[in-house]
């Protein structure tokens, strides 16, 4: 199993420098991909984020909305996010050497709490606190 977060979910539906490298990677991925509700929030949040600064027009953003809406009845298992992941991931951020922000963390603890083995992201800071977690990530290249 995959866990899947936003960073590497948005190039799938936007066009991003890493969209050829994660949709390679998606492509040929044989595990289940999994992700949890907060990818939702986050996803809808990088695309405002997008619209607002300029970088995609309303109706790119709009299309990439319905794909994304898509991809979570079809191809992504999402995962609640519990109460004990919400206490984990604010244990994650109280270490504050590991830089971690709190929509990393809670990935990360959910992650955890479902048994995933090994993270797909492009953020740095998360993927080293993945692997100081003891987690694999998915090497885009």
């Amino acid at each position: 199993m995959v866990y899947l977060d936003t960073s590497a979910a948005v190039p799938l539906f936007v066009a991003e420098p890493s969209s050829d490298l994660i949709e390679r990677w998606f492509s040929a991925c044989n595990d289940p991909v999994v992700s949890s509700d907060w990818i939702v929030t986050e996803f809808a949040s990088a695309l405002s984020i997008k619209e607002r600064t300029g970088k995609l027009i309303s109706k790119d953003a709009k299309a990439a909305w319905r794909n994304f809406e898509a991809f979570c009845k079809s191809g992504l298992r999402l995962a609640p996010v519990s109460r004990h992941a919400f206490g984990d991931a604010a244990k994650l951020v109280r270490l504050s050497a590991y830089g971690l922000r709190s929509s990393d963390a809670l990935h990360l603890a959910v992650a955890q709490e479902i048994g995933a083995k090994t993270i797909a992201t492009l953020d740095v800071m998360m993927a080293g606190n993945a692997r100081r977690l003891k987690m694999t990530t998915v090497e885009f290249s």
